[in-house]
């Protein structure tokens, strides 16, 4: 799920501000994102991060609707080993007037989200979805791999790979719960090799290369893909292989219950 900032970002509410972070005269002059970090600028000259924004609400998207949205707390991501990514547990108005999270739990149970770049500008992501979770395996758009390779190409073909978007047109085929083994051409992410898995597809930026087997199959098959999408066409079942999707510019594979 996720939350578009608005632009322009000049509105920010600091109710329960903590103290070190008054800002009662200067006026916030634009608000960005370091890595998973909101950054606001102030007309004084002072930067406040997000650890500093805690009480803070923010004027967001939500659902395509305005929505107002406060930093309840924000800690670094325990499975982060870069410093880099910060989550936040951010809350919404509910139609009691209280605030409640706006984050569902992901697989580990957490409910927070942070702040990205994306192809539509700023926005906030909580960690279930595929944009957080892939963030999350280590593939940040914003840095390079220890090869040198930007990040920023395997982080897409990772989101689309989450959602099971094997046209890269943005409909997913999959389903939340479904159990998947990634890993990816910088060996950032690497396969469990799971006995109950078999390889389902090598992942782009557009979409899959190439696909083995459907992931949640009572969604597709493989035959409507190649009719849906016909830059698959000849390139499903056996003859998808890792080798076979590496040949055709997979930087990106997962293996999943076949």
């Amino acid at each position: 799920m996720t939350r578009r900032l608005l632009a322009p970002l000049a509105a920010l509410a600091l109710a329960s501000t903590p103290a070190n972070a008054q800002v009662a005269g200067p006026q916030v002059t634009s608000i960005g994102v370091e890595g998973t970090e909101i950054v606001v600028k102030l007309s004084d000259g002072r930067n406040l991060r997000s650890k500093e924004l805690v009480g803070a609400v923010l004027d967001v998207r939500f659902e395509g609707q305005a929505a107002k949205m406060r930093i309840a707390a924000v800690e670094p991501d325990p499975e982060d080993k870069t410093g880099s990514v910060w989550l936040h547990t951010m809350e919404t108005r509910g139609p009691d007037g209280q605030w409640a999270n706006a984050c569902s739990p992901g697989p580990d149970g957490r409910r927070q989200g942070f702040p990205i770049h994306t192809a539509n500008g700023l926005e906030f992501t909580c960690s279930a979805g595929a944009l957080g979770k892939c963030v999350r395996f280590g593939f940040r758009p914003w840095a390079k791999a220890p090869d040198g390779r930007d990040y920023a190409p395997i982080y897409q073909a990772c989101v689309r790979m989450v959602r099971a978007d094997y046209g890269g047109d943005g409909h997913g085929w999959t389903k939340d719960g479904t159990r998947i083994d990634l890993y990816d051409v910088t060996e950032t992410q690497k396969p469990d090799n799971d006995p109950t898995d078999a390889f389902e597809a090598g992942w782009t930026e557009a979409g899959a290369v190439c696909v083995h087997h459907i992931r949640v199959k009572e969604n597709v098959t493989l035959a409507e893909l190649e009719q849906r999408y016909p830059r698959l066409k000849g390139r499903t079942g056996a003859v998808c292989t890792e080798e076979f999707a590496r040949a055709h510019g997979a930087i990106l594979f997962n293996r999943s219950p076949n």
